[in-house]
């Protein structure tokens, strides 16, 4: 039993490791914007900027939107949670 368990840990290890060592770069931007890019920070002009900060706020948008669900989620928990304690605590004192 205990080799078996060692085996499948010891090939997974190796299957990550392999992953790992194989990985390649990879360019993620089209020809047009790393080009734009390219120049644009070459010429002085904004609008490899502009660019940056587009893909910053396309990045962030998932993290906003799932802290709002959190917070209400957090919200609407904690109000059905003090509503049940007050019960419990006036049951208590009757």
């Amino acid at each position: 039993m205990i080799r078996k368990h060692s085996f499948r840990l010891l090939f997974v290890f190796v299957l990550l490791f392999s992953n790992v060592a194989n990985m390649s770069t990879a360019t993620a931007q089209c020809a047009m914007c790393s080009l734009n890019a390219e120049n644009s920070t070459q010429d002085g002009n904004t609008q490899g900027k502009g660019l940056n900060d587009g893909i910053l706020f396309l990045l962030a948008m998932p993290f906003l939107i799932a802290a709002g669900v959190g917070l209400l989620w957090y919200k609407k928990f904690r109000q059905t949670n003090q509503s049940n304690s007050l019960t419990v605590v006036k049951g208590v004192e009757e």
